[in-house]
């Protein structure tokens, strides 16, 4: 039976503090943290609660993102299959070569909207000099 279903009889179901501390964990460390700073804010003893919960449960100085290095490492590792190993690799080297792509592309809008500030600088403070000297000969 699913307990998490909210069709699951009520003894059987996981709690709100259950709910909150799953969703919490799978969001990361650095929404514990956010939470207990808010708890600070509306309420000092809830934020210290959770600061005390923290600790106590090795959340504040456990690993942090273990999660996201072993998927990481799971992608590096060989599956024992050879032909999905060759795709896997390939399918890496190509998404490795879009983001790079992708990057320079960024990189090339960001010059060229730099470039398009500074020319209307230039336009704007050439202008304003225009005028200054149209001021002093009159």
């Amino acid at each position: 039976m699913n307990t998490a279903s909210p069709y699951a009889p009520a003894s059987t179901r996981p709690g709100w503090f259950s709910r909150s501390e799953a969703w919490l964990d799978h969001k990361g460390k650095g929404a514990w943290i956010a939470a207990m700073v808010l708890g600070f804010i509306f309420f000092w003893p809830i934020g210290l609660a959770l600061l005390f919960y923290m600790i106590w449960s090795k959340k504040m100085f456990g690993k942090s993102c273990s999660h996201r290095a072993r998927h990481s490492f799971a992608a590096m590792t060989s599956s024992g299959n050879s032909a999905f190993d060759a795709y896997k690799a390939e399918t890496l080297r190509r998404l490795e070569e879009e983001q790079g792509n992708f990057e320079a592309f960024l990189q090339r809008l960001r010059e060229a909207k730099d470039k398009a500030e500074f020319d209307e600088f230039m336009k704007d403070r050439a202008k304003s000099a225009e005028a200054e000297r149209e001021n002093e000969d009159a």
